[in-house]
């Protein structure tokens, strides 16, 4: 297919699809003239996730073209993940703060009685970290007491996750799949939390059945 019909296909206009070429994040078409090259359904397939990967996952180009280059030349399979967490984790911070190590010491021990093989240096594991320290910085031992609450459960989660991309696929299709459900996942699992607790909330503290939420949500209740 020619360039417009590749832009018509994926709904990304065709100055964005050429400057994904210039950055290396789509290879380029087969040339059938010095100004025309063609395209086939693998432009298509990287074009939706560079799409997904910006819009609904929230990562920079910078960040993209990293995640990109996991999926692209993995040596070893299970070291993508790692890649891509260092890619999309935000900065952790927070090292400065009196209460790090304290909040280093309860992941380590976390992972250490779940039997988790994952470091407690990765990026992912200092996020966790930080927002520990915080919470503590901020007198709410409530909430971080949370934290043992939700491994369990985050491990069941991690558990169907895996085998949803494992299952009867090929390797290219197993690594896309972790990139994939790694980023899109946690913006899945984020919206249905929140959306719990509006749930939630509202059963707490008792709203009325009346209570229009989409006004709410506009701010237009009296």
């Amino acid at each position: 297919m020619r360039m417009a019909e590749l832009s018509r296909r994926t709904g990304v206009p065709v100055p964005t699809i050429k400057y994904y070429l210039r950055e290396g994040l789509l290879l380029p078409g087969e040339r059938t003239s010095p100004n025309q090259a063609i395209y086939d359904e693998t432009h298509i397939r990287r074009l939706r996730m560079i799409r997904a990967l910006t819009e609904v996952g929230g990562l920079s180009i910078a960040k993209v073209r990293d995640v990109l280059d996991a999926v692209d030349s993995p040596e070893i399979p299970f070291e993508v993940l790692g890649a891509v967490q260092h890619s999309i984790e935000p900065p952790s911070g927070g090292t400065g703060s009196e209460y790090w190590e304290t909040a280093r010491e309860r992941v380590a021990k976390l992972l250490l009685d779940r039997g988790w093989r994952a470091n407690v240096d990765s990026p992912p594991a200092k996020t966790l970290i930080a927002a520990l320290a915080s919470l503590y910085e901020l007198g709410r031992e409530d909430l971080a007491g949370l934290l043992e609450r939700y491994a369990p459960v985050a491990e069941k989660i991690a558990e169907v996750d895996v085998a949803a991309v494992t299952r009867d696929r090929g390797i290219e299709d197993t690594i896309e799949g972790v990139v994939i459900g790694t980023v899109l996942g946690d913006a899945m699992l984020g919206a249905l939390r929140r959306l719990a607790h509006q749930h939630a909330t509202a059963r707490a503290l008792g709203v009325p059945e009346s209570y229009d939420y989409e006004k709410g949500l506009r701010g237009e209740h009296e």
